[in-house]
C-alpha cells in the first residue's frame, strides 16, 4: 500500500522540553489512521509538523513522496487543521470559503457549495460565521479543507463541539476521502470516533510512540475488561460467573437490581454468556464498562508515564 506519511526519527524541541522523541509515522493512502495519547503528549506538534506550521529538529518525513518537515512548506493535495480551523467571523460560511478559493486559484461557487453541502452546512452558508458553534467551525474547516480535493488530510479533534447529525456528516465525507484514495491522519481524544473510524492507530506517550499498528492488535482480546451485564436472574448468574474460569466479580451495582459488574476478556466472555442461557438465565445486555481500545490505551500510556518518572528518579 502507497504511503502517503513516512517519518522516522521525528524530534522536537522547545527550549529544554522534548515534545517529540524519535517518532516513528506511518499512513498508508486510503486509510483513516488515529493519533491518539493524554494531553502534552506531542499530538498537536506532530500535526504541525506535517502541514509546515512547524520544523522538526530531527529525523526524516515524506509526504506524499516529497521531503518534508524542515521547510515551512508542504506538498501540494495536504490539508488541514491544528487547534481548530482559521475562519473570518464577519463573513458567511459561503464567503469564507469563496474567499479561501480565491486566494488559493481553484474553486468556483458549485464547488464551494458542494463543500459546505458534504459536511452539512447547506442551510447555513449564508449565515455570518461569528453565529456559529464550534462543532459548525470545525465543519467549516473541513469543508475548506476539502476545496483541494486532498490526498492528505490532517485533522486535530475534528469531532469537538459536533451533535450527532454534524458527526455523522464529518464521518461520512471521512470514509468517503479513505474509499477515494486519500489519506486520512486525525488526532481525537474521542476512543469511539478512533474504534469507528480508524483501521490503524499511533499512540504517543510524553513525545514517544508506545503503540502503532492495526485496532485489532491493540483491542487484544486477552485484555480483561470490565463489563455490565444484565440478566433475568442475578443470583444465580453472580453464582455462575464467581465459579467461571477467567472471570471476576466486580461489587454489587447499588439501585439497579437486574445488573452485575464483572471483568473477564472476550474468550472467558464467550464461555459465560452459553453457561448462563443454559442455566434458564437471559442476558439482557452486555456493554463494556471502558471499550477495549479505551482500556488497552490508559494501560499503554500509564504504563510509559510510570516508566518516565522512574527514569527522572534515577537521574537525581
Amino acid at each position: 500500500m502507497t504511503q502517503a506519511v513516512r517519518g522516522r526519527g521525528i524530534t522536537k524541541y522547545f527550549g529544554d522540553v522534548i515534545a517529540l522523541d524519535g517518532v516513528d509515522l506511518d499512513v498508508a493512502a486510503g486509510q483513516i489512521h488515529g493519533l491518539v495519547g493524554p494531553n502534552g503528549a506531542g499530538k498537536t506538534t506532530l500535526l504541525g509538523i506535517l502541514l509546515g506550521l512547524a520544523t522538526a529538529d530531527k529525523g526524516t518525513l515524506e509526504v506524499l513522496g516529497q521531503p518534508a518537515g524542515r521547510a515551512l512548506l508542504v506538498p501540494d493535495g495536504v490539508a488541514g487543521f491544528v487547534d481548530g480551523p482559521g475562519v473570518y467571523p464577519s463573513l458567511t460560511a459561503r464567503r469564507n470559503l469563496a474567499e479561501l478559493a480565491r486566494l488559493r486559484g481553484y474553486g468556483e461557487k458549485a464547488e464551494v457549495d458542494d463543500a459546505l453541502a458534504q459536511v452539512g452546512l447547506a442551510d447555513v452558508a449564508n449565515d455570518k460565521v461569528r453565529g456559529f458553534s464550534l462543532g459548525m467551525r470545525q465543519r467549516i474547516g473541513l469543508a475548506a479543507a476539502l476545496l483541494i480535493r486532498p490526498r492528505l488530510l490532517v485533522l486535530d479533534e475534528p469531532s469537538n463541539g459536533l451533535d450527532p447529525s454534524g458527526r455523522k456528516h464529518v464521518h461520512e465525507v471521512l470514509r468517503r476521502l479513505a474509499a477515494d484514495g486519500a489519506a486520512v491522519l486525525l488526532s481525537s481524544h474521542q476512543m469511539d470516533d478512533v474504534e469507528a473510524l480508524c483501521s490503524e492507530v499511533t499512540i504517543v506517550a510524553a513525545g514517544r510512540v508506545v503503540f502503532a499498528g492495526p485496532l485489532s492488535k491493540l483491542a487484544d482480546e486477552s485484555r480483561p475488561v470490565d463489563y455490565l451485564l444484565r440478566v433475568s436472574d442475578t443470583a444465580t448468574a453472580r453464582q455462575i460467573a464467581a465459579s467461571a474460569s477467567g472471570v471476576t466479580l466486580g461489587p454489587v451495582p447499588a439501585n439497579d437490581a437486574d445488573l452485575i459488574i464483572i471483568r473477564a476478556n472476550v474468550p472467558a466472555i464467550d464461555a459465560l454468556v452459553p453457561q448462563l442461557v443454559s442455566a434458564g438465565v437471559a442476558v439482557r445486555e452486555l456493554t463494556p464498562v471502558t471499550s477495549p481500545l479505551e482500556s488497552a490505551f490508559l494501560a499503554l500510556t500509564e504504563q510509559q508515564a510510570q516508566q518516565q518518572a522512574e527514569q527522572q528518579e534515577v537521574s537525581r
